[in-house]
């Protein structure tokens, strides 16, 4: 065991400690921020913690197994115990890997139209309830932000929050273009169309996560407007917000309120200026990356599905399930979890 590895787990016991410890003091129960604060970091560690001086313990048998060798049942220990060590260094190794600082936090899921005409917009409004059903299955809560339906079924555009714990950690995966291969309810001759719906996934920001300057933001108010462009409100209630700096704009309109669709428009731009500004830190790092959804186009894809053949196929881990009917009420553990291996596994070999 090297001497590095050997420090880092001490100072993590070190830092739980005097976490356990500061629980106790009374000035920390009298201040509920910091009790959740601290609550939280203990819940993060506890699980390494113990398992850290499960490998300690392991250890210090199999020294004295191993002083005691020529007696059969110590032999026999000592090889139980050396398995046991080598799967706690492999949990501990993989718990010591960065986590990626958005998990924790709730999601802006942005769903778009984009190739296939009225096609993608039926496309998007399926992407929307499948969503629906996963963060149901998850015990979270959506809460729409904004939408354009459009005139023959789903929606050319929707906004949704989704909140809950981990909600980004499930649901960053998603982002990218969303193809579909299928015989539209349109269409006469039983023909297969390939259409796409984007999907941008938003950890939602706290205004402590990036400063805005109001200066920066143009609000213009509008009355909103329904499908075809008929007025649906007969006052200036639609909120347009300009981030000047970046060119980014956030419109809502689906409130009646001026000022819940204002509440509405800086959640989602503080969201994606949290994007950028993420996305920043990450081309200094990594170079620059392709974002999400690209332009949307038929070619570009992260994930295809066949109704025909009922198969789903995520191209990014080149994973397919054969069970388009299930996916579609919900049920994408098995691609999150499939696609958060295949992160983690990233992540160590560029920690090793």
């Amino acid at each position: 065991m090297d001497a590095v590895f050997e420090q880092r787990l001490s100072e993590i016991e070190t830092a739980f400690d005097e976490v356990e410890s500061s629980l106790g003091d009374p000035e920390v129960l009298s201040d509920p921020s910091q009790l959740a604060e601290l609550g939280k970091r203990h819940s993060d560690m506890k699980d390494v913690v113990v398992d850290i001086r499960r490998w300690r313990d392991a250890n210090a048998d199999l020294s004295e197994a191993k002083e005691m060798f020529d007696d059969p049942d110590m032999a026999v220990l000592a090889v139980d115990l050396e398995s046991e060590i080598e799967a706690l260094e492999s949990r501990i190794r993989i718990a010591l890997v960065p986590k990626d600082p958005n998990d924790t936090k709730d999601v802006i899921m942005e769903i778009r139209s984009a190739a296939g005409g009225d096609e993608a917009s039926i496309w998007a409004g399926d992407l929307l309830r499948m969503y629906e059903k996963y963060a149901e299955h998850l015990g979270y809560k959506i809460e729409l932000m904004g939408s354009s339906p459009a005139e023959t079924g789903g929606y050319d555009k929707v906004t949704v929050a989704v909140k809950g714990r981990g909600a980004y950690s499930k649901l960053k995966y998603e982002g990218g273009v969303h193809r579909v291969q299928r015989v539209p309810k349109t269409e006469s001759q039983g023909r297969i169309h390939t259409s796409t719906a984007t999907v941008a996934v938003l950890a939602e920001a706290e205004e402590i996560d990036i400063d805005i300057d109001p200066n920066d933001v143009r609000v213009d108010v509008y009355r909103s407007t329904g499908p075809g462009g008929q007025s649906v409100n007969t006052t200036d209630s639609a909120v347009r917000l300009t981030h000047e700096p970046t060119g980014i704009v956030v419109s809502m309109q689906d409130e009646k309120s001026q000022l819940q669709n204002k509440e509405k428009a800086w959640r989602v731009l503080r969201a994606r200026l949290l994007q950028v500004e993420q996305e920043k830190v990450q081309a200094e790092l990594a170079g620059a990356r392709r974002s999400q959804v690209g332009s949307g186009g038929r070619s570009e894809k992260i994930r295809t599905y066949n109704y025909k053949d009922n198969r789903v196929t995520d191209h990014r881990i080149r994973l397919t399930i054969r069970r388009l009917d299930t996916i579609l009420e919900g049920a994408l553990d098995d691609f999150v979890d499939a696609l958060a291996a295949d992160e983690e596994a990233h992540r160590l070999a560029e920690g090793s």
